[in-house]
C-alpha cells in the first residue's frame, strides 16, 4: 500500500543562463579577425504538472532538492550554446505550490494536465559580438548567464472529492464509503481505523458519476491539533458539500447525535469559515441496531429542533438499508452543482 503524503517542502533552481563566448575569427584586413563569439544557452526551468494518475506526493518527501540543467556557454562562429534541459515535475491533481518564506499560494493544480512554472531559467551572455561598434571593432567584452530563479516551496495536497464524508471516529465513514463507492478502507471497530483520507467513485445512474472522500479523525478539538483532524481537514476544503454522518449508538458519556453534530460543526467553523458555510446533508448510521422507528424518529425529530437540520437520512452501512436514496440524491445534487459552476463560467450571449 503506497504511503499517503499530503504536505512536503522542497527547494526548486532553474538552471543558469550560458555564458556568452569572447571569440574573433581570423579575416584579413579585419582587426583580430572580428568578433564572432556566440551568445550562451537559456537555463533550464522547474515545471510542475498535475497527473490524475498519482495520488501522494510520497516522492518528494524523499527527495527534497532539485535543480533543473544550465545552458551551455557560446560557442565560436556565433554559435548558440544549448539551451537547458527544463525539470518536469508531475503532482497529484489537486497540489497547491505554495513559498515557504511568505505563505504566498503561487499556483492550484486543480486539473489533469495543469501546468506551473516553479523556477524560470536564466537567460543566457551575449557574446562579444554583440558589442562591436564604429569605435570598438574588437571588444573584448561577453556577458555572464543569468542565475535561475530558486525558491523554498510547501507542497499541499487537497483531495478533489465532490462530497466529502465527515463523523466522529466510529461514525461508520469507512463502511459507509466501501459500500458506496470503489473505495476499500481498511475497516474495523475501534476507533482511528481510517489513517488517511479515502477517495472512491460512486455511479450513481447510468454513465454519471461522483468522486467521494471519507476525513478520518474529526474529533472535539481537531481545529486545535487534537486527534487526526487538523492534519486532514485540508482535504474537505475541495468538496461542493459534506455528508456529515451521526453514530446513535455510542456509549460514550454525553455524546448524541445532537452533540455530535453541533461539535464537529464547531471544529469546521472554528478551522475555516469557508468550511462552516458548505451544504451539508445530515445522515444517521447503524440504524439496523436501533430497534424500531420510534427511535428513529425521536432522534430526527432533536436533530430538527435542536440542531436546525431540515432533513435527516436513517441509513445503515452494514445492511444498506437507505443507502439507495441517499446515493441518488447525492449524485442530483452533485450534477446540479456542476452545471451551475459551468454556467458561471460560460461568457452571457445577447439575445436580439
Amino acid at each position: 500500500m503506497t504511503t499517503f503524503i499530503d504536505q512536503t517542502k522542497i527547494h526548486v533552481k532553474a538552471g543558469k543562463g550560458g555564458d556568452g563566448r569572447v571569440g574573433f575569427r581570423r579575416e584579413k584586413f579585419i582587426p583580430k579577425g572580428g568578433p564572432d563569439g556566440g551568445d550562451g544557452g537559456k537555463g533550464g526551468s522547474v515545471i510542475f504538472t498535475a497527473d490524475h494518475n498519482l495520488g501522494t506526493l510520497l516522492d518528494f518527501r524523499y527527495e527534497t532538492k532539485y535543480n533543473a540543467q544550465e545552458g551551455g556557454a557560446g560557442g565560436v562562429n556565433q554559435r548558440f550554446g544549448a539551451d537547458g534541459e527544463d525539470l518536469p515535475l508531475s503532482v497529484p491533481v489537486g497540489t497547491q505550490i505554495v513559498n515557504e518564506e511568505t505563505g504566498e499560494i503561487l499556483a492550484d493544480l486543480d486539473a489533469h494536465g495543469k501546468v506551473y512554472v516553479a523556477a524560470k531559467g536564466g537567460n543566457g551572455g551575449w557574446g562579444n559580438v554583440h558589442f562591436k561598434s564604429s569605435i570598438n571593432q574588437a571588444p573584448t567584452r561577453a556577458n555572464k548567464g543569468l542565475p535561475g530563479e530558486e525558491f523554498s516551496l510547501v507542497l499541499e495536497l487537497k483531495l478533489m472529492a465532490d462530497v466529502g464524508v465527515v463523523g466522529f471516529p466510529n461514525a461508520g465513514k469507512s463502511t459507509f464509503i466501501s459500500r458506496v463507492s470503489n473505495a476499500r478502507p481498511k475497516i474495523a471497530d475501534y476507533a482511528f481505523t481510517t489513517l488517511t483520507p479515502n477517495l472512491g467513485v460512486v455511479e450513481w445512474a447510468q454513465y454519471k458519476s461522483f468522486y467521494i472522500a471519507d476525513i478520518p479523525g474529526i474529533i472535539e478539538g481537531a481545529s486545535e491539533g487534537r486527534g487526526l483532524g487538523l492534519q486532514f481537514l485540508r482535504h474537505v476544503e475541495r468538496t461542493r458539500f459534506l455528508v456529515h454522518l451521526l453514530d446513535p449508538m455510542t456509549l460514550e458519556e454525553g455524546r448524541d447525535p445532537v452533540h455530535d453534530y453541533l461539535a464537529l460543526n464547531k471544529e469546521l467553523a472554528t478551522y475555516s469559515a469557508h468550511l462552516a458555510a458548505k451544504p451539508q446533508i445530515v445522515a444517521v448510521n447503524k440504524t439496523d441496531a436501533l430497534g424500531d422507528g420510534e427511535l428513529e424518529q425521536m432522534i430526527a425529530e432533536e436533530l430538527k429542533e435542536k440542531a436546525g437540520v431540515e432533513e435527516v437520512f436513517m441509513v445503515s452501512a452494514v445492511s444498506g438499508r437507505g443507502l439507495g436514496p441517499l446515493v441518488t440524491m447525492l449524485g442530483a445534487q452533485v450534477e446540479k452543482m456542476r452545471r451551475e459552476e459551468i454556467e458561471k463560467l460560460e461568457p452571457k450571449k445577447d439575445i436580439f
